[in-house]
């Protein structure tokens, strides 16, 4: 999936080559047409072979493997997730990236009725 959502779209050969330690291209072909039976992705014709496209939008996707990642590692707990991310990226982060997830937390602060 992680293809598909970079390239936009790929045929099963795009996908095998990039991957970092490739399975067998059957192996490839198998697990794009299992995403293909679950709804994850979708084909189209594209000469003689097909090109895969992810079905759900990519922003779509973020949320919701987000929330999945927050709910599983993390007692579904945003503080506890933010707070391994800024602790990651603390080095990382800028003055100003600071300054704009300040923001953010106070905006989220205000919208949700808390003073």
């Amino acid at each position: 999936m992680d293809i598909l959502y970079q390239r936009g779209r790929a045929t099963a050969a795009e996908v095998h080559k990039g991957l970092p330690s490739p399975p067998g291209y059957s192996a490839v072909r198998a697990m794009l047409r299992i995403l293909e039976e679950k709804g994850h992705v979708r084909h189209e014709q594209d000469g003689p072979r097909y090109a895969f496209l992810p079905t759900t939008p990519r922003d779509t996707a973020k949320r919701l493997a987000l929330k999945h990642l927050v709910k599983t590692f993390f007692e579904d707990s945003a503080e506890g997730a933010i707070s391994a991310l800024v602790d990651f990226s603390s080095t990382k982060l800028s003055d100003d990236e600071f300054d704009r997830l300040a923001k953010l937390i106070e905006k989220a602060r205000k919208e949700g009725g808390r003073s």
